[in-house]
């Protein structure tokens, strides 16, 4: 096994088995770290709690919901705006947060009361939304308040609101995606299935795993409604809280993040027969095989090809121009869980650059063997990796751009890498053929950003010339190409910068209306 071990952490001897290059010939027998741990004692890990994953990841993208967590504010506080789960109803999960403000006389005496005082006073606050999360914190999970008991009270003096109850304290799971599980089963335990649905077409689906992050989710569905596909829910991105109480009146779940929503799809199959689809909504040949999967499941292929070749059209030039300019260049790709591998295959070949690292915070052993499987000779893997294996990652590596998240992405802007927001986005959406060009114009903007260039000057010490005047992205990108190549009319991404208002604009007569099947038709 060809472990690598940190300088850093040799005083964790522990931490060597959390770390492999991948060398040549090199399989997944004889190429893979530990992962999923609890944390080793002594290592500072960058991970979230199990309350984070259930209410920041999962929980918090329902857009019609009061979101409130039972436990002091700074829980709340943690887990609030640091990811664009933008919605269509003017982001109002993102503009209010909600804590029940637990103190210590509080642990002391109970806390229950103020729980109910403030659900009352939100519900009042708020007359609009009738619907509610209530997520358990660690110490209120610690001195034993009884959320169920409250919530019923509650909705049985408001007869006219919902609540939602998620059991999953920080300490439920060595990381957040222990909450991920958590709140899957108790979404379909309480609430799946206390709804009917309302059918209107032939082709339905859920859209499961998707968080609409800079409004990936209104993309998709935007290619799913061309199709001629109902959308039942969205689990949870720009979701409706009672839309996603119908998910078992579906044909097919769409499942796009297997790590932190597949519990739910394999539920409802065994529950309610309803069959999964895993699917990937970056990169244009994965997208592309994604649509033509869905397809295929409706008897649809015609709709999907029609998609994908005027979008590939349109957008596979602009995706080319960058690949010619971001060839060879080095990426450390440090992610979440998911990304990790859904775009370690896809960059490399789809925009030219090399991975060098990958590495998960809180993924399973099956979130790795994915990235590492996709990864080249010489990439570094690491699990749950602290800021100085970090820092020591990127000096060893000199990768020319980092892909990951606030906390390690800031640390790498001091040590003169640029990055990019793996989690939340710099200028997404990143999904859908548009949103693949729009990542790779954020890669090029960050490589060859003339002030990043500046910035890795140290004037004190280092030679700098004085008579190259302005430079910019284009003449430093296009160095090293051909003439015809410099020659090219054509400027890189030519979208627009809100590439969202326009499909929310769109109305049911601006998709194509299919003929509706028989019933002798739908029984085949």
């Amino acid at each position: 096994m060809p472990y690598h071990e940190f300088e850093v952490s040799k005083c964790i001897p522990e931490r060597k088995e959390h770390a492999v290059v991948k060398g040549p010939g090199e399989d997944l027998t004889s190429c893979l770290p530990k992962g999923y741990l609890n944390t080793i004692p002594g290592s500072i890990s960058e991970r979230g709690c199990a309350y984070c994953g259930a209410k920041h990841v999962i929980g918090t993208p329902m857009k019609d919901v009061i979101h409130l967590s039972h436990g002091p504010v700074g829980c709340t506080y943690d887990t609030w705006q640091t990811k664009r789960y933008i919605s269509d109803n003017d982001d109002y999960q993102l503009k209010y947060t909600f804590a029940s403000d637990v103190k210590e006389k509080h642990i002391v005496f109970g806390a229950e009361k103020l729980l109910k005082q403030n659900i009352l006073e939100a519900f009042k606050a708020f007359p609009n939304i009738k619907r509610m999360t209530i997520y358990q914190t660690c110490a209120t999970a610690l001195i034993g308040d009884d959320v169920d008991a409250i919530a019923a009270e509650v909705k049985e003096e408001l007869p006219d609101v919902d609540i939602f109850v998620c059991n999953s304290p920080g300490f439920a799971g060595p990381s957040q995606s222990g909450g991920h599980h958590k709140i899957n089963i108790a979404w379909i335990n309480q609430k799946v299935g206390t709804i009917e649905p309302k059918i209107t077409g032939d082709y339905v689906i859920n859209y499961v795993g998707e968080y609409n992050i800079q409004g990936d989710q209104e993309v998709m569905v935007d290619y799913f409604k061309r199709m001629g596909i109902q959308v039942l829910s969205t689990f949870t991105g720009n979701g409706s809280y009672d839309d996603l109480r119908t998910m078992h009146g579906a044909h097919l779940n769409v499942l796009e993040c297997a790590r932190s929503a597949e519990y739910i799809c394999d539920e409802l199959r065994v529950r309610y027969g309803i069959p999964r689809l895993d699917i990937d909504g970056f990169g244009h040949k994965a997208l592309g095989d994604s649509l033509r999967k869905i397809g295929l499941f409706f008897g649809i292929e015609d709709r999907a090809e029609a998609i994908i070749a005027e979008e590939t059209a349109k957008w596979g030039p602009e995706l080319a121009w960058y690949k010619e300019r971001l060839q060879g260049k080095k990426v450390c790709l440090w992610p979440g869980g998911s990304k990790l591998w859904h775009w370690a295959n896809a960059i490399q070949e789809e925009m030219g650059v090399k991975v060098v690292s990958v590495y998960t915070k809180f993924g399973h052993q099956g979130d790795m063997e994915k990235g590492v499987s996709r990864c080249g000779e010489g990439a570094l893997a690491i699990d749950d990796p602290n800021e100085l294996e970090g820092q020591e990652a990127l000096r060893t590596l000199k990768p020319d751009v980092i892909f990951t998240g606030k906390r390690p992405g800031e640390v790498a802007k001091k040590m003169r890498v640029p990055y990019l927001n793996a989690h939340a986005y710099h200028n997404g959406p990143y999904k859908g053929f548009e949103g693949w060009v729009r990542f790779a114009r954020d890669i090029y903007n960050a490589v060859y950003s003339p002030m990043h260039q500046l910035s890795a000057i140290d004037i004190s010490k280092d030679d700098y010339a004085t008579d190259k005047g302005f430079t910019t992205r284009r003449m430093l990108s296009d160095a090293n190409l051909s003439d015809e190549a410099k020659a090219s009319p054509m400027t890189g991404y030519s979208g627009k910068f809100d590439s969202i208002a326009a499909i929310r604009a769109k109305t049911d007569a601006d998709y194509p209306a299919f003929p509706r099947r028989s019933a002798t038709e739908a029984a085949e």
